[in-house]
Order: structure tokens, then C-alpha cells, then sequence
């Protein structure tokens, strides 16, 4: 028997590739550190576009090098972006990202700075972009079923309402919603520290259990544990958390589990900026624990509304992405009220259940992806913060 969220549907923009977003941007997106003001130029030039700057792209090799075009191609590929001019200071690795977001069908243009310079790069690629934005602005919603939506989660700031109220809002959503055919994706590998064990026996069967734990493993070993000081003292818990209540990382780490629901179970494990492969479920994305990185990392994977728990207040938001706040902090309602869209601190106050948190969630989601703009959005948040492994050569 069908569930009543089985008729949900909100209109979205179908892409080339039959994948659905709910925004519909014309990206100027720089290979490189360097293309970076070639691409403000652009869209200072028009109006209507987007520019995505970033730090890296220079002297990157190996599995440094394969993240970056993974995330550069991944961005551009997001059903939220109608289309791409892509800069690089290079022909090479540009054409390589251009190429790549073209195999989704969208319209990509491609310019490199070498033997032409700012101004020739700056006046060709504006003209590309102007007839992009021509393009997308007629293109029209269309009604898509809640099963074509992918929604991505990672908490911030989290103290003791995090792991009481707001995630388990998250997980209540999940437990609704991917039964209905959505794709879903959770991460932060170090905040699983203390709750591996848990987290283990939800993956869907024993092999994947068994490779997320390896990964998880991996992490500690060859990353925290390498490059400790004394403890994580001074990154996990934050200083924030700790304000917050939270003294151990086990204790976010329980909270921080309570975004997966009490029934979904993770298919497969992801790659950093990876898509899923195994059809629709819940995953897990190898990804950091700091905001802007993880956000950037999932919407580089192919997942078009974030919803992001916080329980001190977090404001960080994305550039294609609409990052949905969700609190259950009285404090934080109260002292940041114009970074809250979902309010659940009834759930404290006992006079609002999860279950009914959860259905708010997911009427914040739909309003969301039929064009509503998120506290982050209305705000201007559109951090942007590529994962690097280490030094370039």
C-alpha cells in the first residue's frame, strides 16, 4: 500500500540526462586557482551566472589530481546547473573538464587563457555565457515525482540538541523518504570516531560493512593517527561543541548517527565528490567533517538539496546547492533566527514529536525544491571549499 508520501512530487527542471535539479544556474567555473578572476570578470559581465572560485588546480598529481577533476566535473554536472563555460589557464585539463560535464548533455563552452590573455578569454567566454543565460531562463519546471530528488546531510556546530532533536529529524525524514526512491548520502568519516561499531551494522550486508569499516580504519591510521599531536582536542570536538555540551567525540559521533533514521540501511560506500552507481538508497560519501568541504564534496556527487542540522548555528551555504538549516537549539532559534529554516525545538519542549519534525522537514524540502530560497541563499552564503589531500608537487 502506497505511504502518504508516496504522492509527493514539486516541479523541477529535467536535465539532458533525465536527472532532476531544482535550481538552474549558469556556471563560470575556473580549472584553477589562477582562472579565477577570469571567471568574475564573466560574470560580472552577466548577469544571471555564477562563478565558482576556488584555491587549487595547479601542480595536483595522482589521487590529489583525480579528486580535483572528480569535484570540478561533478559540480558542473549537478542537475542544478542548466549549463557551463568552463576557464582554464590551460587547454589540457580544461577540455578534460569540459569534456566531462558534456557527457551529461548539458551545454558546456570552454576557454583557456594561454597565447590570448584576461581580455580575449574574458570577451569570448562572455559571449557564451549570454547566450547560456538566454537559453536557461526560458527552460520551464515540470512536475517530477519525490523519487527523482537526492538529498545530501552533514550536521555542524552540534551540541546536545543536535543528537536529540535536529539530527533525528533528519533520519525520521530518511525513513520516510527512501523508501519512496530518493537517494540520500551521509558522511563525515572522523565524527563516526567512537560509533563505528554502530554505524557498521547499518550498512546492508556484510561485505559492505566490512569495506565501510576498512575505510573508516584506513582514516584513523593513516591520517589522524599520523599527524595527532597529543589528541584531537583542538578539531574534534570543536570549541563549539564542547560549548554546546559535547566533551567527547563519541558523544557526536552517537548524535551524528541519528541522521540515518532508525530502518535505512547504506548500499554502498562513495569516494569523495563520487555519484552512486547502485541505484537509488541511502550511502555513504569518505568525506570531512568540516562544512563547506563536506557540502561541496556531496553536491560535486550529484545531490541537489542539502538538509544540514546544527545545533549552536552554522551559516554556511553553496553555491548550487540550497543548504537547508534545521535546529533544535531554543538559543539558537532565538539569537540566529534568520539562519533557521526548519525550527524544531518543540521537540525539547516536548510539544512536538520527531515524527511530526520530520514531516516538516520534508514539506521544507519539497517548498525547497519547487524554487523557495533558503535562509543560506537569501543570505549570500555560497561557501565553496574543494578537499585536497595534500601538497602539490
Amino acid at each position: 500500500m502506497a505511504s502518504k508520501y508516496s504522492n509527493i512530487t514539486f516541479q523541477g527542471f529535467r536535465r539532458e540526462n533525465g536527472r532532476v535539479g531544482v535550481r538552474n544556474h549558469v556556471v563560470i567555473l575556473p580549472v584553477d586557482d589562477i582562472s579565477n578572476a577570469a571567471c568574475e570578470a564573466v560574470a560580472n559581465n552577466v548577469k544571471g551566472t555564477l562563478a565558482i572560485p576556488h584555491a587549487y588546480g595547479r601542480l595536483q598529481f595522482g589521487e590529489d589530481l583525480d579528486l580535483h577533476f572528480r569535484t570540478m566535473i561533478g559540480t558542473g554536472s549537478n542537475p542544478n546547473v542548466a549549463a557551463v563555460v568552463v576557464i582554464g589557464i590551460e587547454p589540457g585539463w580544461t577540455k578534460k573538464i569540459a569534456d566531462g560535464i558534456r557527457a551529461t548533455g548539458k551545454p558546456v563552452a570552454e576557454f583557456s587563457i594561454e597565447q590570448k590573455g584576461d581580455f580575449e578569454t574574458i570577451r569570448a567566454a562572455s559571449w557564451a555565457a549570454k547566450e547560456y543565460v538566454h537559453w536557461a531562463t526560458e527552460l520551464q519546471r515540470e512536475e517530477c515525482s519525490i523519487s527523482d530528488l537526492w538529498v545530501s546531510t552533514k550536521c555542524g556546530e552540534s551540541d546536545t540538541t543536535t543528537g536529540l532533536g535536529s539530527c533525528p529529524t533528519v533520519g525520521n525524514m530518511y525513513d520516510k523518504l527512501i523508501p519512496e526512491g530518493i537517494y540520500g548520502v551521509f558522511g563525515e568519516t572522523s565524527e563516526i570516531t567512537g560509533a563505528e561499531h554502530i554505524c557498521k551494522t547499518r550498512a546492508i550486508n556484510d561485505d559492505v560493512a566490512e569495506r565501510w569499516y576498512r575505510m573508516w580504519k584506513a582514516y584513523q591510521d593513516d591520517v589522524i593517527f599520523a599527524h595527532q599531536t597529543d589528541d584531537l582536542s583542538d578539531s574534534q570536538p570543536t570549541k563549539g561543541n564542547i560549548e554546546g555540551g559535547l566533551t567527547t567525540i563519541e558523544e557526536k559521533a552517537l548524535g551524528n548517527l541519528e541522521k540515518i533514521g532508525r530502518e535505512c540501511k547504506f548500499i554502498d560506500i562513495l569516494e569523495p565528490a563520487e555519484a552512486p552507481q547502485k541505484g537509488n538508497g541511502l550511502y555513504f560519501m569518505d568525506s570531512s567533517s568540516a562544512a563547506a568541504e563536506c557540502v561541496t564534496l556531496m553536491a560535486a556527487g550529484g545531490y541537489v538539496i542539502h538538509t544540514f542540522p546544527t545545533g549552536q548555528g552554522n551559516v554556511v551555504g553553496n553555491p548550487i546547492v540550497p543548504v537547508i538549516k534545521i535546529t533544535a537549539n531554543p538559543r539558537t532559534v532565538r539569537t540566529m533566527a534568520e539562519h533557521v529554516d526548519v525550527d524544531v525545538s518543540g521537540i525539547l519542549r516536548r510539544d512536538m514529536t520527531i515524527d511530526e519534525a520530520g514531516d516538516e522537514l520534508i514539506d521544507m524540502i519539497r517548498r525547497t525544491a519547487n524554487g523557495r530560497n533558503t535562509a543560506a541563499e537569501a543570505l549570500g552564503h555560497r561557501e565553496f571549499s574543494m578537499t585536497k589531500l595534500y601538497r602539490s608537487a
